[in-house]
């Protein structure tokens, strides 16, 4: 039943148009999987009056990229708001007569709905870099500067493995940020002037009145910081630290942290926890003993 009319993959801008077709109060929409494109759908459907189940494989939302902390907030919100979150489910298809109409659990679970979104992640297109004979390795390998292993074939976006110099190893990202900043280099790089890029990679989301900036990646990090009450407030950061470098943070409403961590991030500051937690220190003053 993958297939089924109101069955929804959100790939282009296409898909977006008519996933909208179906938002209307009273509707009934089970979203599959609670990365950060399920909560976005299903924050926006809520606020549209819309009946709204998130499914989510891992035993928390939005498990790959933040820390339990946020993972939680971000479960307390949408539960504070009247979405249902269900976690730990897989999806086993989906059923339904000319039209969805319930979404299958892998034990026999069954979720009515009026539409399906699924938002579980994308895989690179590669295809065509295959085709040309190019290095191929989790997407499209590029140097620092995007050329491919044809020097005369760059590549820039989701797609690309690239390096990066910050976390000194390789990288597929999907953001925004990333996509728009490689272009450029690619750009330089074709009309001969090279300008490597090497970034701290950065992400948002946009939920309710929420907006989730995250700088840096947090993978390996041995310490998580808060700076603020994410059980009761809507307004706080996360700091990553690995051996006590900062990596990552997580900055829900709190663009001075975001923007500070990123200048942090790139120059491998190592930092005191028990500063970073002290709100009544200014952010700017945070690197100082």
């Amino acid at each position: 039943g993958f297939d089924l009319p109101g069955v929804h993959y959100l790939r282009t801008v296409g898909d977006v148009r008519e996933v909208q077709t179906h938002f209307h109060a009273g509707a009934k929409l089970v979203v599959v999987g609670g990365g950060y494109i399920g909560l976005e759908v299903a924050a926006v459907a809520k606020k549209n009056g819309m009946d709204v189940t998130v499914l989510e494989t891992a035993d928390r939302v939005m498990a790959r990229v933040v820390d339990p902390i946020v993972s939680h907030f971000y479960q307390r919100i949408h539960a504070e708001e009247g979405v249902k979150i269900r976690t730990g489910e897989t999806v086993a298809g989906f059923e339904g007569k000319g039209k969805v109409e319930s979404v299958v659990t892998g034990e026999g679970e069954k979720f009515p709905c009026d539409f399906v979104v699924v938002g579980v992640g994308i895989l690179p297109n590669v295809e065509l870099a295959q085709e040309a004979g190019l290095h191929v390795e989790n997407g499209i390998v590029v140097d620092e500067c995007t050329q491919t292993s044809d020097p005369d074939i760059c590549a820039a976006g989701d797609c690309t493995n690239h390096p990066n110099g910050v976390y000194e190893r390789r990288l597929r990202l999907e953001s925004v940020q990333n996509a728009i900043e490689q272009g450029k280099t690619a750009a330089a790089c074709l009309t001969g002037k090279a300008k490597p890029y090497s970034q701290v990679p950065w992400f948002w989301s946009d939920q309710y009145d929420l907006k989730l900036q995250i700088a840096g990646l947090s993978t390996g990090y041995t310490q998580a910081v808060t700076r603020g009450d994410p059980d009761h407030a809507r307004s706080f950061a996360v700091f990553y630290l690995k051996d006590g470098v900062l990596v990552a943070v997580d900055a829900v409403n709190r663009a001075p942290e975001f923007m500070m961590a990123r200048q942090l991030i790139a120059k491998h500051a190592k930092l005191d926890p028990a500063r970073l937690r002290d709100e009544t220190i200014n952010m700017k003053e945070i690197e100082k003993a």
